[in-house]
């Protein structure tokens, strides 16, 4: 197992786990639609991600309110106009 592996299931499980159902759901499925495609440096920003409150990520997504605490990275911008499937 490789420091990227043990990375991943560490942001799955945050994504999946976050006390919302709703966000689980939605950054649960952007984690795993995009996470295969991430390098290093953009899983580390999508950790990061996962330590964001669910009401600014809401925001975030559903009405592109952006954040002094999200910084916009490819990751951001995915995550911002990801479509729920």
């Amino acid at each position: 197992m490789t420091i990227n592996d043990d990375l991943k299931k560490k942001i799955i499980y945050r994504a999946t786990h976050r006390g919302s159902k709703e966000m689980d759901l939605l950054l649960g499925s952007f984690v795993k639609f995009y996470i295969d495609d991430f390098n290093l440096s953009e899983l580390n920003d999508l950790l990061s991600l996962t330590f964001i409150e669910d009401e600014v990520l809401y925001k975030l997504h559903f009405h592109k309110i952006k954040n002094n605490i999200i910084k916009d990275n490819k990751v951001s911008i995915l995550f911002q106009n990801f479509k729920f499937r």
